[in-house]
């Protein structure tokens, strides 16, 4: 099955790409998405495409939807028992799990003419996914799957396992699509943990949100998914190379005075929301 992937060409100018930040953008818990608010607002002021790849140290990255468990505040102490830190994040969905098995990488385009739909937007997204495998499998599908943490209609599975997830932040001007993919490492102790998170949070209680059952067994790492060793790193190469061999240039992203600028607006906007949500 050949993949369509001429949407990549539609700019007819390079991609900028960041990765390897300097210590300033990643050492903070909130950098990483205070830097998806400055890459949408830059992409919008440049016109020009923006991929950005970036991993956190172990974290549960709460949805808002979280915050409404009856028991919330009550449940996060369980996080450091898995020794993993927690925040909240400036979007909605649920929790999700960061650490060095986990790559997150976004695509951002400007605001093209006609509002780029959301569900196409996602195709996008799986479409990379798919082209950037296709030597392993040509079976990664996108469905909601009920029973995994964070569940959502594009979902990324193989034979039916989860293996990535994915989001979209629209800001005047451009919108960043998002994927988490777990590459490796312990998958299942990641679901379990957000599995005892929900059943810490609610207690038995029913309430007005739907919070997901989790099934550790209804995910798995790409490195499982293909018995095979994996890592982060290679998964970069892959992802890139679909660029390459589209006819598409990928070229280190420059921080500019006006990048820095949103970022420390977006880090503060970050800090103000979990100091208000978090204990």
């Amino acid at each position: 099955m050949t993949v369509s992937l001429d949407f990549l060409t539609h700019y007819q100018q390079p991609y900028y790409l960041y990765d390897s930040l300097p210590d300033f953008y990643t050492d903070h818990l909130f950098a990483p998405f205070a830097l998806t608010d400055a890459f949408i607002k830059e992409a919008g002021e440049t016109n020009h495409p923006i991929l950005h790849f970036w991993q956190t140290e172990p974290v549960v990255v709460l949805g808002m939807m979280d915050t409404k468990l009856p028991f919330f505040k009550d449940s996060l102490s369980l996080f450091s028992d898995f020794s993993y830190d927690y925040l909240v994040r400036n979007s909605g969905g649920l929790a999700v799990v960061g650490d060095d098995g986990i790559l997150n990488f976004s695509i951002v385009f400007p605001e093209e003419e006609g509002r780029l739909e959301i569900d196409e937007a996602y195709s996008r997204m799986h479409r990379l996914i798919q082209a950037a495998f296709s030597d392993m499998t040509k079976e990664i599908d996108a469905f909601e799957v009920t029973d995994s943490y964070c569940p959502g209609a594009f979902d990324l599975s193989i034979k039916g396992k989860k293996i990535a997830g994915t989001a979209q932040r629209r800001i005047r001007g451009g919108i960043a699509i998002m994927i988490y993919l777990s590459v490796s490492g312990n998958q299942t102790k990641r679901a379990e943990m957000i599995r005892s998170f929900y059943e810490n949070g609610l207690k038995g209680t029913e309430t007005q949100w739907t919070f997901p059952d989790v099934n550790p067994d209804s995910m798995t790492t790409l490195a499982e998914a293909f018995n095979t060793s994996l890592s982060v790193e290679e998964v970069k190469d892959r992802l890139t190379g679909v660029f390459e061999t589209a006819g598409v240039s990928v070229v280190p992203g420059e921080l500019t005075s006006r990048v820095h600028s949103f970022y420390e607006e977006g880090l503060e906007k970050m800090k103000k929301r979990n100091d208000k949500l978090l204990p």
